[in-house]
This record gives structure tokens, sequence and C-alpha cells, in this order.
């Protein structure tokens, strides 16, 4: 089953939440992999926002989290150039208006 194209309305929720986060990057710290001791947290921003700890994730969960605050942006330009292309081409955008 092909999945319903994403409307430019969803696409623009998920840039608002994108932008309302705080600032990236966003870096996974897990203990003893980067850095003796401490505990597992995602540092944000450029160091000046507290570090985000996140309780009952796995240390998968916790990258995951960490790289998506970098990942969606570029993810939603993709999809926009994308767009964009199929439209160049003479194409329709595959997403409802």
């Amino acid at each position: 089953m092909t999945p319903e194209p994403l409307s430019q309305e969803t696409l623009d929720e998920i840039r608002r939440r994108c932008s309302r986060a705080t600032r990236g990057p966003w870096i996974s710290y897990v203990e003893g992999r980067r850095r003796p001791g401490g505990d597992n947290v995602i540092k944000r921003g450029d160091g000046e926002e507290d570090d985000l700890r996140i309780l009952g994730a796995t240390i998968a969960d916790q990258v995951f989290i960490a790289h998506a605050r970098q990942d969606i942006p570029l993810l939603l330009d993709e999809i926009e150039r994308l767009q964009a292309l199929i439209q160049a081409l003479g194409g329709e955008s595959a997403r409802p208006a």
C-alpha cells in the first residue's frame, strides 16, 4: 500500500516544530563512549543550553533523538528540492495542496 503524500500543511507543521526546538547541533554523549564518567545526555546548541536527559530511553533512542534535530530539517529541504524538480520536469507535485 502506497502512503498518502504529505500535504504542505503537514510539512509546514513539522518545520514549525523543528524551528521551535533548541537550535542545533544536538550531540549524544553516552557515558564511557566519548568521555569517562557522567550521565548519558544530549548536548544542545552551542553548549550554553542545559543538557537534555532522557529517562528510560535506550542508547539507540537517545542517538535517534539527538540526530533528529539535524536530520528532520535536512529531510524537509530534500522533499522541497525533489518537489521543485518534479514540477520543473513538467510533473505535478505528488502532495495535495
